[in-house]
């Protein structure tokens, strides 16, 4: 006995450590289902409409490269354009770091900045190094990540029907039916709240479109996409996107930025009071402070993703207890 009891606590230690050692593809794995079971209603919607199913996912990948693709070609032309006046507007600053009449040329004589940075440049030179191959390596992970999310959840998103019967399988016969209509119910709200999230982050990307027009704050169509895809993270993906194009605000006026900034102090009050509430009691019908105290644990343990799958499962839980558990503390 206690040969075996030994035994079973170092098998589970090995289990966990390699559980945590592959911590990052689990999560990698549970994003890639969301977005699958996310994107599920409309490839039904599709092949309800008489389409294979893995036409209707190559239709649902196509749209979302578009607007992928819709969304890089706003953003990049202003972001070359700023990184090309920078380049150009450095021979003069350094020009005015020499002109002792200059602005630049009077905080040089007072605090030396050109002999200070060449103090940095020398003695930190390896930390300087090592800071730009931690961000290569920070890149590179990054776009894999993407990459294997995104190969992932087409394979989900083909066989999701497949995956599903072969779960089902391991559960008794007796419950099968129960347990098949539950997940169908968990399917179909995870999805409704997606869609939700989306239309919610529609309605705060034209918002800010139309701000960032009416005020002249440059690069109106680029913000209003950036807001839309900080709005899909609960709590603060708005807040986020808000201080970015208020920052962006400063290069108007300050006027106009702390208008911005309140801009978005009440279109928050009024997406989470007045939007938020109608658009997720159709979609998951959760109640508000559950979804606050699932987004907090959720982001808690995995980060932004915990906070986007946390209302999701917190349905599902909700679910599950109202089928299995409720019933029986009841019934007993």
């Amino acid at each position: 006995m206690g040969f075996s009891l030994t035994l079973g606590g170092v098998l589970a230690y090995f289990l966990a450590q390699e559980v945590i050692r592959i911590s990052e593809l689990l999560v990698m794995l549970l994003l890639s289902l969301f977005v699958a079971i996310s994107l599920d209603p409309i490839v039904r919607w599709l092949v309800r409409h008489r389409m294979r199913r893995g036409w209707a996912v190559a239709l649902v990948v196509v749209a979302f490269a578009a607007v992928l693709a819709g969304f890089v070609a706003l953003v990049v032309p202003p972001v070359m354009e700023e990184v090309t006046a920078f380049v150009h507007a450095v021979p003069g600053w350094l020009q005015q770091l020499h002109d002792h009449h200059s602005t630049l040329g009077r905080l040089e004589d007072r605090y030396h900045l050109i002999n200070k940075a060449k103090q940095q440049l020398s003695s930190g030179g390896s930390d300087i190094l090592d800071g730009l191959l931690g961000a290569g390596q920070l890149v590179v992970s990054t776009v894999t990540a993407t990459v294997v999310v995104v190969v992932v959840s087409l394979y989900f998103m083909v066989g999701l029907p497949r995956i599903k019967d072969f779960c089902y399988r391991f559960v008794p016969g007796s419950h099968r039916e129960r347990v098949a209509a539950l997940t169908e119910e968990i399917v179909v709200r995870t999805g409704r709240y997606m869609l939700g999230n989306l239309a919610t982050s529609g309605i705060a990307g034209l918002a800010t479109f139309a701000w960032c027009a009416g005020t002249q704050i440059p690069y109106s169509a680029a913000l209003g996409v950036l807001v839309a895809l900080m709005d899909l993270v609960p709590m603060v993906g708005s807040t986020i996107g808000g201080i970015a194009v208020s920052l962006v605000a400063l290069s108007v006026s300050l006027p106009i930025a702390i208008a911005t900034a309140v801009f978005y102090v009440l279109f928050r009050l009024a997406e989470d009071y007045l939007i938020v509430p109608r658009v997720m009691r159709f979609a998951v019908d959760v109640h508000p402070i559950v979804t606050v105290v699932a987004v907090l644990v959720g982001g808690a343990l995995l980060g932004i993703i915990g906070a986007l799958v946390a209302i999701p499962a917190a349905m599902a839980l909700g679910l599950f207890l109202d089928e299995f558990v409720f019933p029986r503390i009841e019934a007993g």
